[in-house]
């Protein structure tokens, strides 16, 4: 058990690597200025990212989390906090702060302005923080501070900028002031916070296991305080995160019963599935179906069959199209039009793209 024990020791030591206390303190402070060519990069990443959401460009976003100067002053707040030194912690906060202003109303100016006004999925996939968002924030703050106590920097820091964003949400919150959409605004400030706290968190806890030196001596009952008062404060942070862990997965199970339920009950030789929809106000699952129409008979036991697939509570609404067969191709791809609306121009691509796909597969055989 002692070998055992001092093999996990040599494997997982942190001291041996580790940077001089005062090339830890001099890297920890360069990273929270708020000046210079951190305040020059820090207006470009903004910018960046802001038009990567706007256009939807996951590239230009990961770019703008890569050259984004935010997190050397979230590490430097835990850094502080650590060694009990309250002027790098003050200076720190005092900066991270000014920075956090100056995104959200640059981005807000920007979005205002902006032609594209819809939110794209990269905007809208930074506005429901979860759970799993509270352990990436936490693992990639450990592997940051980590990186950046080394003699030797690696390329951990350029990672950790990208799962631990920071610039992205923050820029969304200011399209949520700029759109008037205030349920992005705060989800997007939200998941900031998280990735925030839980870095900082992280940060503390490295710096504590390194024992570095502390500035001054903390009588042990104020440090039982302050560890108490992180702790609530990450409770709080976390319980919403739970709630919309929660609606996730929640919607993925409904979502994953619907499909094997569409898959393996509608199953006609003349009669096809054109469109499923859950709607999720009315607690109803809405199936639109082309070709021969099925019998009542038919359709009770559809509807009999929900409790199988966990959709009990679910009322089965059905659409039916008679045959068209003796329609002619302008007149389907009009009741088409009238019947699906916008939706139409995806199905139609989709269908363009399968016939393609089995063109080219009969050429190559």
């Amino acid at each position: 058990m002692g070998k055992l024990k001092n093999i996990l020791h040599e494997a997982f030591n942190l001291t041996w690597d580790k940077a001089t206390p005062e090339e830890i303190n001099k890297t920890m402070i360069s990273g929270a200025q708020v000046k210079g060519t951190n305040m020059c990069i820090l207006i470009l990443a903004i910018f960046i990212a802001s038009i990567g959401l706007n256009m939807n460009s996951t590239a230009v976003i990961i770019g703008a989390m890569l050259i984004s100067p935010l997190m050397g002053g979230i590490m430097a707040i835990g850094y502080g906090v650590s060694i009990s030194d309250l002027k790098i912690v003050r200076n720190a906060a005092i900066g991270l702060a000014f920075q956090v202003i100056i995104c959200i109303v640059t981005s807000t100016l920007y979005f205002a302005l902006s032609p594209i006004s819809t939110a794209s999925s990269e905007i809208l996939a930074r506005t429901e923080p979860t759970i799993w968002d509270v352990l990436i924030a936490v693992c990639g703050g450990l592997a940051g501070v980590i990186g950046i106590t080394r003699k030797e920097k690696s390329n951990v820091i350029p990672g950790v900028a990208i799962a631990t964003a920071l610039m992205p949400p923050l820029c969304t919150a200011g399209y949520g002031l700029a759109t008037l959409q205030f349920e992005y605004f705060f989800g997007a400030l939200y998941l900031f916070f998280i990735n925030g706290f839980f870095i900082c968190i992280s940060t503390i806890i490295v710096i504590s296991i390194l024992d570095l030196p502390s500035k001054e001596e903390i009588p042990r009952r104020a440090k039982r305080r302050i560890h108490r008062n992180i702790a609530i404060i990450a409770v709080i942070t976390i319980l919403p995160s739970l709630f919309w862990a929660y609606q996730t997965v929640a919607a993925s199970m409904l979502q994953s019963n619907v499909n094997s339920y569409i898959k393996n009950e509608f199953s006609f030789s003349n009669t096809e599935v054109v469109d499923t929809n859950v709607n999720k106000e009315k607690n109803s699952l809405d199936v639109a179906l082309i070709g021969e129409n099925i019998s009542d008979e038919e359709i009770d036991e559809l509807i009999d069959k929900l409790p199988s697939y966990g959709l009990s509570d679910m009322t089965l609404n059905i659409t039916q199209t008679e045959n068209t067969s003796s329609l002619s191709e302008e007149e389907l791809i009009t009741m088409l039009k009238e019947k699906f609306g916008t939706q139409w121009s995806t199905m139609l691509q989709v269908i363009e793209d399968q016939v393609t796909a089995d063109i080219e597969a009969n050429k190559n055989k």
